[in-house]
């Protein structure tokens, strides 16, 4: 089909687009409904091929754009919703050009010609903070729709290209981006009571069910140019009774980024901890040397009142116990500042690691949690409680606007930062660390009471994350 054919196709079908939406009601609203959650309300917004427009209406943008080929389709949509753009546009002869929070492309890519030069067109809506949402129907349901067309119960499409996951994460590839999360949505796309609730909502979300789903999607990102940002940094040091690692906190700490402080934040030390953070601060007048006392409880509440002090762009954390070595600072910090992800995780669990450095069911913990996490996030992630934390200032501010969306009962923080890098879609990276012993006071973990903490959030997350 040539593309005037296709622009007078859908021009046809303008005037029944209402009639298929309400048939289809359950299908779109859910496609509504997982889109909402990745585009935070308040966004800047461009729909490609928005058709009238009701997508993007209901995603409530600051600033939305809808782009479509079909003139009547564009018409519509400006009789619709009044108060957002639309243009006539072809993503493969784009000549819009303006960076946006999100480009949404909607079962758009099945129809499109020349996929990698739509991509490429794409740039000219994006920049590295830029984050792009592409759903498409799943090739195993080709028989399926097909047969549902010929039935009447969906609207008829031209002929489609039936792209697996390898095709457009390899398309997205050679036009420069990079795919943060993937995955899959509906396996019934009906609505049938109790039953479209248990397999949507539980059983598409199980390990290797995914496959089954009629809605593929896919999370991606601008890759960086390969430039180097000068950042300056902000160590936050939590402290509860730590006096013997207060020197080595600021001695073993290579210097990186234009600044750099330190902020100590002790929880109410005995042990002379605040008398050693005086002492380093009095010796070392040359570094800028912060100390603070949490008004709260809790490791997570220290690196949290930390950060909302914090001066620096990028935000790290260096527990006290140093049992992760603060040498390998420089490591999460290069990360950051060449581009390569938004958010680093520590993780102890590559190299061997020190005798008594980690206790045996603690480490067993951390191996099923990572499994969780992996399954439940939609990428690798390998130690979820390492205590060691990069990420930029501006992101921390967006995560903290919407910490409350997963409670408030993690004790250190790590589930939490995990949590809201997830939600915010953030290019995460784990970072090798050699995990070291203790040479200085007593472990503040409590296995079973936090481990069973831990437990709790998981579940609530899983019904925030996943079970959407």
């Amino acid at each position: 089909m040539t593309k005037d054919e296709l622009i007078a196709y859908y021009d046809g079908m303008a005037a029944q687009r209402d009639m298929w939406l309400r048939k289809a009601w359950y299908y779109h609203r859910d496609l509504a409904r997982f889109t909402r959650f990745v585009v935070p309300e308040g966004s800047s917004v461009v729909e490609l091929g928005c058709g009238t427009g009701e997508l993007l209406n209901a995603l409530k943008p600051a600033r939305g754009l809808g782009i479509d080929m079909s003139p009547a389709m564009i018409e519509a949509a400006r009789r619709k919703h009044p108060h957002l753009e639309f243009v006539v546009d072809d993503v493969e002869n784009l000549k819009t050009e303006e960076p946006f929070d999100y480009v949404v492309l909607s079962n758009l890519v099945g129809n499109l010609s020349d996929l990698q030069l739509a991509f490429q067109n794409m740039r000219r809506l994006t920049s590295p903070r830029s984050r792009v949402i592409i759903t498409y129907y799943s090739r195993l349901w080709q028989p399926v729709l097909t047969l549902a067309e010929a039935l009447g119960l969906k609207m008829r499409q031209p002929l489609q290209n039936w792209m697996s996951k390898e095709d457009v994460e390899n398309l997205l590839d050679l036009c420069d981006y990079e795919v943060i999360r993937k995955g899959g949505r509906l396996i019934c796309p009906a609505f049938i009571p109790g039953l479209s609730w248990f397999l949507n909502r539980i059983v598409a979300h199980l390990p290797g069910f995914r496959h089954l789903c009629l809605t593929t999607y896919v999370i991606a990102r601008q890759r960086p140019a390969g430039r180097r940002a000068a950042y300056t940094v902000s160590i936050v040091i939590p402290t509860k009774d730590e006096a013997g690692n207060i020197f080595g906190a600021i001695e073993r700490t290579p210097r990186m980024g234009p600044h750099q402080e330190y902020i100590f934040v002790d929880g109410g030390s005995t042990d002379g901890t605040v008398e050693k953070i005086g002492e380093v601060r009095a010796k070392y007048r040359d570094l800028d040397i912060r100390f603070m006392t949490q008004t709260g409880r809790g490791k997570a509440n220290a690196v949290f009142e930390g950060f909302d002090a914090a001066r620096g762009d990028v935000l790290m954390i260096l527990d006290s116990d140093l049992t992760v070595p603060p040498e390998d600072l420089p490591k999460f910090y290069d990360v950051i500042a060449a581009g390569r992800a938004e958010f680093v995780n520590g993780c102890r669990l590559v190299y061997p690691m020190q005798k008594e450095a980690m206790r045996f069911l603690n480490m067993v913990a951390n191996h099923v949690f990572a499994l969780i996490f992996t399954w439940l996030l939609g990428f690798r992630i390998k130690d979820t409680l390492c205590g060691t934390k990069v990420l930029l200032r501006r992101d921390y501010e967006l995560l903290k606007a919407n910490r409350g969306y997963f409670g408030d009962f993690d004790p250190f923080g790590d589930f939490e930062l995990i949590f809201g890098a997830a939600r915010l879609n953030l290019r995460m990276a784990d970072v090798p660390v050699r995990y070291r012993a203790r040479v200085y006071g007593d472990i503040k973990i409590r296995r079973f009471r936090h481990g069973l903490l831990l437990l709790r959030m998981v579940f609530f997350a899983m019904r925030k994350l996943k079970f959407i």
